[in-house]
């Protein structure tokens, strides 16, 4: 199977096109190569192809091969693999389809090359059932788990989330360093709170236009970076008025990200870089 390694910001996938390549058990075939020791070593399986309405599509599989929503890294790499590729023709404003609705991206090229997008990622979901999130958790903003009780502030962008504010009880920190994620993270991912699972970013505000955060996603574990994440926290740093209203720093383990929200649809704005190319057997 030939397949491409790109990443945004350190959140790395697998490519396949699959209007050349046929990929019969994606599930199984995500599990293989994301292994870092015994297969090629990523966060996930992305499929590209085109739907019968001829639009370019996005199908998203996790690395234990659940089946993911949306990823705003890897619609970013999706558009650079199609741009690179000349599969728009030259257009740098092209739509993507994915199992969270159609993604309008704009495209940034130097010299032929892509090197990076904005997403119009949508505008995000507070309802609970939307999420989905337990209404009495979406309502009270308090989830209990590991005999601890965190304020959370779930939000879905396509795909559920939930937002913790580090530097409240019972974390208390000052630096995300000390976020002993690996424990933390795997409670939100099982929480019944839940029922699909959540991605949860762990936040903390350095000023009134940035914020930091570090990302337990849904199927991965912790990751370089989230596209999707980065929208959550920072839609609702805005939200709490913890940041202002308009374009969000965010920094990830990764690299930055660029967030603008205005109580509409969210705009996410970062790099996309091909790491390489090549042929896997499966």
């Amino acid at each position: 199977m030939k397949f491409t390694k790109m990443h945004g910001i350190g959140n790395d996938y697998i490519y396949v096109y699959t209007e050349e390549e046929t990929v019969k058990d994606p599930a199984a075939v995500s599990v293989r190569v994301s292994d870092r020791h015994k297969g090629i070593g990523a966060d996930g399986l992305i499929l590209i192809g085109k739907n019968h309405d001829g639009l370019f599509t996005m199908d998203i599989y996790n690395a234990d091969g659940s089946r993911g929503k949306m990823c705003g890294n890897g619609i970013r790499c999706v558009g650079k693999y199609l741009y690179d590729r000349g599969l728009t023709k030259g257009l740098k404003e092209i739509d993507v389809a994915t199992l969270s609705g159609v993604k309008h991206l704009s495209l940034k090229c130097e010299e032929g090359v892509c090197v990076g997008a904005t997403v119009n990622m949508g505008a995000p979901m507070f309802n609970a059932q939307d999420i989905p999130v337990d209404a009495d958790v979406s309502e009270r903003g308090k989830l209990s788990t590991g005999n601890s009780v965190y304020n959370v502030f779930p939000v879905s962008m396509g795909n559920p989330h939930c937002v913790v504010f580090a530097d409240e009880a019972p974390l208390n920190l000052k630096s995300l360093d000390d976020l002993d994620i690996e424990k933390i993270g795997p409670r939100f991912e099982r929480s019944a709170a839940f029922p699909e699972s959540v991605n949860t970013e762990f936040v903390l505000t350095e000023d009134e236009h940035t914020i930091s955060m570090r990302v337990w996603e849904r199927g991965s574990g912790e990751t370089m970076a989230c596209g999707t994440g980065a929208c959550a926290a920072a839609v609702q740093a805005i939200a709490t008025g913890r940041v202002k209203k308009g374009t969000v720093r965010v920094k990830l383990l990764g690299g930055d990200l660029e967030i603008f929200w205005d109580g509409g649809d969210v705009l996410m704005t970062g790099p996309c870089e091909t790491i390489c190319v090549g042929e896997v057997l499966i």
